[in-house]
């Protein structure tokens, strides 16, 4: 009787390797201010605000924290070739081919020391003492900020009805200037309703702010004549930039009644327009430049310094003046020049048979031609467009070749020069 055969081994079932656990994510604010190469934080921020900005744009680096020292469990790997295996890191299997050996990547940067890493530390800690200054001065400025920051508080409320005052006519200002230039670019639709109101309310204004100061110093640099008193600096600024801006305002009440004047403006009236508003620009731009010269005057030639110091710098002051005043001067001059000229400096009136052969069709306006002007570089265009053109632009509109010269910026859309003449 034959034995039965041994039953089959049971073959064992692999069994999967069990999936690694997903390391901790950080936190969301870890990750974006990793991205940036610095922790930044609301405590950071509130505690040091001043050197957590200039870490956070890059000027300082973050000192390397716990959480910059890389996630737990990294390790360095490196090859070590059959050679190199006398060491006690090739411990292990024999010297036979390559293995892989962990180590501490300092200790092995320390056993091969080589001239770039020594230069590298140089640098390092010379940029590093770059960053020590920079991060003292940012502690320096944080710590005297609050203080100044009660001293400005401080100040604005010994001068807070000068600051109020300042504020409301830089306001009106802007908007004054606004709404002249829409005025201006509305050509024959402009409203002479409109237009006397803009001019009442602007004389009001300006009536207005000088009856409220009627017994200060407001009125007499009007005409040239110093303050009684040598002004405090803060009250000469405060002189200057009221009789500026209320001067301003006074030219633009002649600047409506020109636009008034010039209601239907066509083709030569509208470029008389632009050349005249030109003209008041500039005459108020050299009168602006006048204008601080007597508060200074006074506010230099003060006796308490000295009478030498005093003179002196008196005579600096009206030498750097006169440079400014000979500018305007110049200025002025040329654009009553350009206003005495009846012919153009960048064409001339074109002839019949140059406009038949222009095709009659102004290129800007897309209509037929009212009085065509002929360019220097032989194109022609409607003497109306072509001056609204030249206000904003020296080129031609069709080939951009140069046409007109800088010589002088036109002020023809009524707008007024908002920068502040201090001195």
């Amino acid at each position: 009787m034959m034995d039965a055969p041994p039953p089959p081994e049971a073959t064992p079932r692999a069994t999967p390797p069990a999936s690694p656990r997903p390391p901790p994510q950080p936190p969301a604010e870890a990750v974006a201010s990793r991205r940036y190469g610095v922790h930044f934080s609301a405590s950071s921020f509130i505690q040091a605000p001043l050197s957590a900005l200039l870490e956070y744009s890059g000027i300082l680096r973050a000192e390397p924290g716990p959480h910059h020292a890389g996630a737990p469990g990294e390790v360095s790997i490196r090859i070590v070739g059959a050679g190199e295996a006398a060491g006690p890191s090739s411990s292990g299997r024999g010297g036979d081919g390559a293995e892989g050996v962990v180590e501490d990547e300092g200790a092995a940067r320390g056993a091969h020391p080589s001239a770039p890493a020594a230069a590298a530390g140089a640098e390092s800690s010379s940029s590093s003492y770059q960053r020590y200054d920079i991060q003292q001065v940012a502690r320096w400025v944080e710590q005297i900020l609050p203080f100044s920051l009660l001293l400005l508080v401080v100040f604005i409320r010994q001068h807070l009805q000068g600051f109020f005052v300042t504020i409301w006519i830089a306001a009106v200002m802007f908007k004054s200037n606004d709404i002249l230039r829409k005025q201006t670019a509305l050509k024959g639709e402009r409203k002479m309703l409109v237009l006397v109101g803009i001019t009442i309310l602007f004389v009001v204004h300006v009536f207005g702010v000088y009856w409220c100061y009627k017994n200060g110093d407001l009125i007499r640099p009007l005409v040239m004549l110093p303050p009684k008193e040598i002004p405090p600096f803060w009250h000469a600024i405060f002189i200057i930039l009221v009789n500026d801006t209320m001067t301003r305002q006074t030219a633009m009440v002649v600047k409506c009644i020109l636009l008034m004047y010039y209601k239907n403006t066509r083709g030569r009236s509208y470029r008389r327009q632009g050349q005249m508003l030109t003209v008041v620009e500039y005459l108020l731009l050299l009168y602006r430049a006048l204008l601080p010269t007597p508060v200074w005057y006074r506010f230099f030639l003060n006796k308490e310094y000295g009478s030498l110091f005093s003179s002196l710098t008196t005579g600096l002051y009206l030498t750097f003046k006169l440079t400014s005043v000979v500018e305007k001067v110049q200025s002025f001059l040329t654009a009553l020049r350009a206003l005495s000229h009846k012919e153009f400096h960048y064409g001339s009136y074109a002839t019949t048979e140059q406009v038949a052969a222009a095709g009659d069709m102004c290129a800007i306006c897309q209509e037929k031609m009212h009085a065509p002007i002929l360019l220097r570089c032989k194109h022609v265009f409607c003497e109306d467009c072509v001056s609204e053109w030249f206000e904003r632009e020296r080129t031609c509109p069709l080939c951009r070749a140069l046409v007109k010269p800088a010589d002088l910026r036109s002020f023809g859309d009524g707008s007024t020069s908002l920068f502040f003449q201090l001195f």
